[in-house]
């Protein structure tokens, strides 16, 4: 049967109540150890009646999983496909056609926008993608207007927040050399009726600086508020997003609506992070936005949306801005919430996934009656693949001894290789228990029983850069052969 597009009226009908409402959705990432499938996470979404979510790219399994839903839906772009989606149109239909035309159908995913790149002007690329991105913006704007649904389908760009700067919010101004670049975008945003998405995280300007105030970093009032003029600011929150709202408006977009792209607090791998820590911002952010106080620079006028960093921990990220990174989920891995929290969705507290196959309750520990010398070696190779980053300073697993540590090394491989026995056997310096070695907060993990997800994830975490600019390499080479 063919596919059945919405009709014009229907999608600027839709359009219009995309305008009218805002909410409270998550990032969904995909760099999980363990992951879970897309159905049960569709499910867990649902329960918890989040009908917005955000991806970090268009994994034809989540989509898949979100036909149906009614859940509205961000897909992204990676970095490494812009230089593509800039060079070719020819590229940007075919991304269109299948990462977007093919979902966006009766009964198919609602995807919302297209997040094109991800925190592209980060000062730390260099300037890598900056040049890439108009283009590929023009070239995917073009390609949504073949396919009738530019209307529909809102082209946006995820920004750190240090693209702008300023010792005082109504001083905001963007960095001297994005100024004009950023008022391309705004300039492009602005005509397609598209917001400005930035992500803001109060919890890594108290992690990287000694004398920030940490109760500054929460909604609770601070006894180091920040005195701009009359404004008198009392959260990190409020201060950063009207630095970005002075930045705007020095450069005439200061109505912009503005989404926030991802905010949360990681739950483990520093001292500051931690679970009570994490429910306090989060309740706290939710509170705050749903209050529609908004910021002394927009009064009364909130973020458009938020979307919460993240829905799981995802155990393949690169912890080279801190072990903590690997902790950001407001549930567990396995789809099990890590502490309470209303998202003011009407669902009350966190609901946890449901139908989790998880594999046989047994795991890998050091065992007692060896001589555990010449351990290191394999406890670098557990850790260089399995996530050990508990185990860290600061970390819930901080404190369970040298032998734990040893333990849970070997159980984190153990489980990521499906429990094989051949895992558990590290020079017969490991063995398989039955007894749960977990000790108080610190957890030893049992890994969830999904054959083909599994398999892929670790591929996904370690190669996925690579892959996706390989594929689109290639997608380039075949467009240039037709053409």
């Amino acid at each position: 049967m063919a596919a059945t597009h919405f009709s014009l009226p229907l999608l600027l009908l839709l359009r219009f109540v995309l305008v009218v409402e805002s909410g409270i959705g998550v990032n969904w990432g995909s760099l999980s150890t363990h992951r879970l499938p897309p159905p049960i996470v569709v499910d867990l979404l649902r329960e918890n009646k989040i009908e917005k979510v955000k991806l970090f790219d268009s994994d034809p399994d989540a989509l898949r999983a979100l036909m149906g839903s009614g859940i509205q839906v961000m897909i992204g772009i990676p970095n490494e496909m812009l230089g593509v989606l800039s060079a070719s149109a020819a590229a940007a239909d075919l991304f269109v056609s299948q990462n977007v035309s093919r979902y966006l159908i009766k009964g198919g995913a609602d995807i919302r926008y297209i997040a094109v790149g991800n925190e592209p002007f980060l000062t730390s690329y260099q300037g890598q993608f900056q040049s890439l991105v108009l283009p590929a913006m023009a070239n995917v704007q073009q390609s949504l207007v073949k396919a009738n649904l530019a209307s529909y389908v809102k082209l946006v760009v995820p920004c750190n927040a240090d693209a702008y700067e300023s010792s005082l919010p109504s001083q905001g101004t963007f960095r001297p050399e994005l100024t004009q670049i950023m008022t391309q975008l705004l300039s492009f945003l602005n005509s397609n009726g598209a917001p400005f998405v930035v992500n803001i995280y109060p919890f890594l300007s108290l992690y990287g600086n000694t004398e920030f105030p940490q109760d500054y970093a929460f909604f609770d009032g601070s006894s180091h508020p920040v005195t701009d003029g009359q404004n008198i600011y009392y959260n990190a929150f409020d201060g950063n997003y009207d630095t970005l709202v002075a930045a705007l408006n020095k450069i005439g977009y200061g109505q912009m609506p503005i989404v926030i792209g991802e905010v949360g607090w990681p739950t483990d791998g520093a001292t500051s992070a931690n679970l009570s820590a994490a429910r306090a911002f989060n309740q706290g952010l939710i509170s705050h936005v749903l209050s529609n106080k908004g910021t002394p620079l927009r009064p009364g006028v909130p973020p458009a949306d938020i979307y919460l960093f993240s829905l799981f921990d995802e155990g393949q990220k690169s912890v080279l801005p801190g072990n903590f990174e690997r902790h950001w989920g407001i549930f567990s891995f396995d789809g099990q919430a890590k502490y309470p929290l209303n998202l003011g969705l009407g669902s009350g507290g966190l609901r946890n996934a449901r139908e989790v196959r998880y594999l046989p309750p047994r795991w890998c520990v050091a065992n007692p009656s060896k001589n555990l010398d010449g351990v290191s070696n394999h406890m670098k190779l557990a850790c260089s693949v399995a996530d050990c980053t508990t185990l860290s300073y600061g970390g819930s697993c901080n404190e369970i001894g040298e032998k734990g540590n040893i333990s849970y090394a070997f159980n984190s491989y153990y489980q990521l290789q499906k429990q094989d026995p051949r895992s558990c056997d590290f020079d017969g310096l490991g063995m398989v228990t039955f007894l749960d070695p977990s000790v108080g907060d610190c957890r030893f993990l049992v890994g969830v029983n999904d054959i083909k997800s599994s398999s892929s994830c670790l591929s996904r975490g370690i190669f996925g850069g690579i892959w996706v600019t390989i594929v689109w390499v290639l997608v380039y080479l075949r467009v240039l052969n037709t053409s």
